[in-house]
């Protein structure tokens, strides 16, 4: 496994030459903290506090585009609860996590991909190879319940166009949903951190907080917010030896799809209107998830460890960010 490696500083001078505490100040030479350094380093603003202005526009942006579909769309949709209002509510979110991103990169005079975005592999390879992981890892990890005889796939539930209508929307739904969180949590996020203190520091951060949001979700439970975190984590590998996002965008897009709609299962707690299948769960909460859905059985912390192993073996090689790595796949420090 690639890690970053630190350097110590050499030690100068002799015991006998160490500057008494005060010299500096008494002597007219800059002390080591200065209110400038917190804020500049020798790359000019430091990562941290160019992430804090980026998830401060990031912020502001939700809670504008949030108002305004509040008061913009019709009262009786909103009224109705309509399964386009989380659809208006995730694209709404994805473009305040894609115009910080875009403004960061003019800022820092660097192109957006970056970020972990190359429009050149758009929808490529990379992409279609997480979308069948995503259906894969999801669908052995509903058979492993189905084979502890916890699962009942049940009947089909919808037929003819409305079939193939609401595979479409949830398809688009969670593609969103995939390009929403992957660019917030593991786009300019996750390259800045890894600027200040390493990518897997970093990476580790970032997927704490990714699975303490999912907390949040109705009826989530504490083992639903650890496997949450844990696929974040795995997404970051993706990142780290794909090079790009795109790979996870694919699979988290599939992953939660084939949750949602194709099994029509509870997603992080929350069943989708207009799924495939009358499926269902009984026996323990432990290995069905519960309310929570099969991301908050204990299976999934198997599965996760599997897929990293699998993964590990078919990219071997770290590729993120570009500027960091060497020609042989080896961190340049």
């Amino acid at each position: 496994m690639d890690e970053n490696q630190g350097h110590s500083a050499p030690l100068s001078g002799t015991e006998h030459s160490a500057t008494p505490p005060g010299a500096e100040a008494a002597a007219g030479i800059p002390t080591q903290f200065s209110a400038h350094n917190i804020f500049i380093g020798k790359d000019g603003l430091r990562p941290g506090w160019r992430l804090f202005v980026f998830l401060l526009i990031f912020g502001t942006l939700a809670l504008v585009l949030g108002f305004c579909i509040r008061h913009v769309l019709p009262t009786s949709m909103r009224k109705s609860k309509s399964i386009w209002l989380p659809m208006f509510g995730e694209a709404a979110v994805l473009l305040a996590a894609a115009i910080p991103t875009l403004l960061m990169a003019r800022i820092e005079k660097r192109p957006a991909a970056d970020y972990g975005l190359p429009s050149r592999m758009a929808f490529g390879k990379s992409f279609w190879a997480g979308v069948v992981w995503g259906i894969v890892a999801l669908s052995a990890l509903l058979f492993a319940i189905d084979g502890l005889g916890d699962f009942i796939l049940g009947g089909l539930v919808l037929h003819g166009a409305r079939l193939v209508k609401f595979a479409f929307f949830w398809g688009v739904f969670f593609l969103i949903v995939g390009f929403f969180e992957e660019i917030l949590f593991r786009g300019y996020a996750l390259f800045t951190l890894t600027k200040g203190i390493g990518f897997w520091p970093a990476a580790l951060m970032l997927s704490g907080f990714f699975g303490a949001i999912h907390l949040f979700n109705p009826g989530e439970t504490l083992i639903g917010g650890l496997a949450a975190g844990l696929i974040g984590l795995f997404f970051c590998l993706t990142i780290r030896r794909t090079g790009t996002l795109w790979f996870a965008i694919g699979m988290h897009a599939s992953w939660d799809w084939a949750e949602s709609y194709l099994y029509s299962v509870p997603d992080s707690g929350t069943p989708t209107p207009g799924h495939l299948l009358n499926s269902s769960f009984h026996g323990s909460r432990w290995i069905t998830g519960g309310s929570v859905g099969p991301e908050g059985s204990v299976l999934v912390l198997l599965l996760v460890v599997l897929l990293w192993i699998i993964f590990d073996r078919i990219y071997p090689k770290a590729k993120y960010p570009a500027e960091s790595i060497g020609d042989n796949g080896a961190l340049v420090t």
